[in-house]
């Protein structure tokens, strides 16, 4: 045939849009050339596709081959068109099925010698072409793995081109050859095992603060001393959290892909991203000059990013946290494109209360000067410290062995945060909202369960005193009823309040 059809996808962060991928022959000097805004890695791909094909002894036409990417006003960034381009233009000499080509996604890179290699942001592409009615989706057969996790889907693993023709009708031997590997040593970095919480003692005051936490999935600063079990705790709060459901499955396995990580199943643990604190503002939020790669935050959606060490960050770091907290997603504009992140992540910050850690703390002794332990501190800023819910000061843990009967385990706590997220669904059944960090301040201080004016009164104290934005208003009244739901209570009462309260003021001691 002349003009051959078939289909790809490209990625701007988490959405795809589908392409057209155009091939026709011409009488002009013989040649390749790729057209429809395509970047250095797509124009690239024109030799990459000609070796290709000549080694894969499906050479092309000495003719001019021009292919067209559809729309032609898209951007088109990265290797993963090579494979569609490939077959379209073998399409335009060899009897391929013209049927089949038109009603097939092809996904990946291709090697010189005609292999697939795999690419990044398998999984989000594949949803895009399902979401866009297409069924079946060629993929290198390294990916196949993490394609097939989409449902609905009919996916092909393909090792090299021959095999891909092959698929679309073409009589062509196969050559038995292996698949190009994912990279050396990965894995797909699931860890399902939990970290045990009976193992955390002396601390069970911030143990019982970290179950309201999960309860209503709240943001925490926790304030002590080194030793005193900042980092045991954030590093236990995945496993109380409960299991993802298939949607928050599929988004945090559609993030692991995105930035090059291998993915073979969908994760059920909450993901736990801890970015060291010399990390750089792209890095936590996510983008890049060339490709929208996420941050930090936006592979901790669903999960919990931890901060350790926040008082170590740099300033407009921490700044940058403010909009995605209220969010819930990142839009990310550069010059040549505008990629969205879920944020719809659980925020966990530990400090020291100084730069040595002893400031305040008893038996210790404190040598920073004032002005160090202000710059230290200073960096937690008043509009991000007004999105936190909670703020825990850590006493240094005084025994070597605690109480069996102040532990609690991980399954124990897993239970109760389960019981009290079903309270918190049943409750919110029918307004779009699943945890009390997402609800409405208006809807709370309004609604039909709005506490009583009684029970408000310590609230509207602190307001007027000016001790609480609006904003810590709406907070205080969430965790309130995060108490209330590990309680097994259906209203908010003024002891839930005086919690609640009691635990955004830093006083977990």
């Amino acid at each position: 045939m002349s003009v051959s059809r078939t289909w790809s996808v490209v990625l701007s962060g988490v959405a795809g849009d589908m392409v057209e991928v155009e091939a026709d022959l011409s009488t002009q000097v013989p040649g390749f050339s790729i057209i429809g805004l395509a970047d250095k890695a797509v124009g690239e791909a024109q030799q990459r596709v000609q070796n290709a094909c000549a080694n894969s002894e499906l050479a092309l036409p000495r003719r001019h081959v021009t292919v067209n990417l559809s729309p032609a006003n898209l951007p088109k960034r990265g290797t993963g068109l090579d494979v569609a381009v490939a077959i379209a233009a073998v399409a335009t000499e060899l009897a391929l099925d013209p049927e089949s080509l038109a009603r097939t996604v092809h996904l990946g890179e291709l090697g010189l010698d005609g292999r697939l290699r795999p690419v990044p942001g398998i999984l989000p592409a594949v949803v895009t072409a399902v979401r866009a009615g297409f069924r079946r989706v060629v993929v290198p057969a390294a990916n196949l793995e993490e394609a097939a996790l989409v449902e609905g889907a009919d996916v092909a693993g393909a090792v090299n081109l021959r095999a891909v023709a092959a698929l679309h009708g073409l009589d062509v031997a196969q050559v038995d050859e292996p698949a190009v590997p994912l990279a050396d040593g990965a894995s797909d970095g699931h860890a399902d095992q939990a970290h045990e919480l009976g193992d955390v003692i002396g601390q069970r005051d911030a143990i019982d603060a970290l179950l309201v936490a999960a309860a209503g999935r709240h943001h925490v600063l926790m304030s002590g001393p080194p030793g005193a079990g900042k980092t045991m705790l954030a590093r236990r709060l995945p496993g109380i959290l409960p299991a993802l459901d298939d949607d928050t499955a599929l988004q945090v396995a559609a993030m692991r892909s995105l930035s090059g990580m291998p993915v073979t199943r969908l994760p059920r643990t909450p993901p736990f991203e801890s970015p060291h604190h010399t990390t750089s503002a792209a890095a936590l939020i996510g983008g890049g000059s060339r490709a929208a790669t996420p941050g930090a935050i936006a592979r901790a959606s669903g999960g919990v990013l931890f901060l350790d060490e926040a008082g170590e960050f740099g300033a407009h770091t921490l700044n940058a946290l403010r909009q995605p907290l209220e969010a819930g997603a990142i839009e990310i504009h550069r010059a040549g494109f505008r990629a969205t992140f879920p944020t719809r992540f659980q925020l966990i910050l530990a400090t020291n209360p100084c730069p040595c850690g002893n400031y305040g703390v008893p038996g210790g002794v404190c040598q920073c000067p004032s002005l160090a332990i202000r710059r230290y501190l200073g960096k937690l800023t008043g509009p991000l410290m007004d999105r936190v819910d909670m703020e825990l000061r850590l006493p240094r843990v005084a025994v070597a062995a605690g109480d069996d009967r102040d532990r609690i385990s991980t399954d124990e706590a897993r239970g109760r945060v389960a019981a009290a997220r079903a309270r918190a669904a049943s409750r919110l059944a029918g307004t779009g909202w699943r945890t009390n960090a997402e609800v409405d301040g208006a809807w709370l201080r309004t609604g039909p369960l709005a506490p009583t004016s009684d029970v408000r009164r310590p609230l509207d104290e602190a307001l007027q005193r000016g001790a609480l934005t609006i904003r810590g208003y709406d907070r205080v009244l969430r965790v309130a009823w995060s108490v209330a739901d590990l309680s097994g209570r259906g209203r908010v009462t003024i002891a839930d309040v005086g919690r609640a309260l009691y635990l955004k003021r830093g006083v977990a001691e």
